[in-house]
């Protein structure tokens, strides 16, 4: 049976959003390359820093993380827990494969829902985080970041459940057993 794989190859317009992402991804982490190090020297030279550059400094560390995660979930590059797949026979990996990307889609999904919802009553409530921005502005990546990594994800299961669906329809087909396509 050959093996799953996933697309290497993006469409023109996937391939836009993943250099968008790196983009924002590179801004994030230039920003924070550059505030932190300022912050330092402010306060070791001149005895003072930037009020809101510290929590500037967590909320851009959050947002890189989360946005670092759907960057790795876009090439299934995430860290993983795979005890399963030493322990299974090399001929569940499809099915396999297809589980965990089912569980990975569904608990992203529901931290997606979940994290919205708590988005959306700091919202409701006026909550700030700092120098008066609305705290709900910093943490929406979170359902964003998830929502993405959910939809890959799902993506991805369904892309496993098609092709093994199709695998199982190969072998059962006559006309491919005719041809030793399947198993005589």
């Amino acid at each position: 049976m050959s093996e799953f794989r996933d697309e290497t190859e993006p469409g023109q317009i996937l391939r836009g959003l993943h250099r968008l992402e790196d983009v924002f991804l590179a801004l994030l982490l230039g920003a924070m390359v550059v505030l932190a190090p300022l912050q330092i020297f402010l306060r070791n030279f001149f005895d003072a820093g930037i009020g809101w550059v510290d929590p500037l400094l967590r909320v851009l560390l959050l947002w890189v993380g989360l946005m670092g995660a759907v960057a790795a979930s876009r090439s299934d590059r995430h860290i993983g827990i795979d005890a399963a797949s030493k322990i299974l026979p090399e001929t569940l990996a499809p099915v396999l494969g297809l589980v965990t990307s089912a569980f990975t889609a569904g608990v992203a999904g529901m931290v997606a829902w979940h994290s919205g919802r708590f988005v959306a009553d700091e919202w409701k409530f006026e909550s700030t985080a700092f120098s008066g921005i609305p705290a709900w502005m910093f943490e929406s990546v979170i359902p964003v970041a998830f929502g993405l990594i959910a939809i890959r994800y799902g993506l991805r299961a369904w892309a496993r459940a098609r092709w093994l669906l199709s695998k199982r329809r190969g072998r059962n087909d006559p006309a491919s057993r005719a041809s030793g396509g399947g198993p005589a």
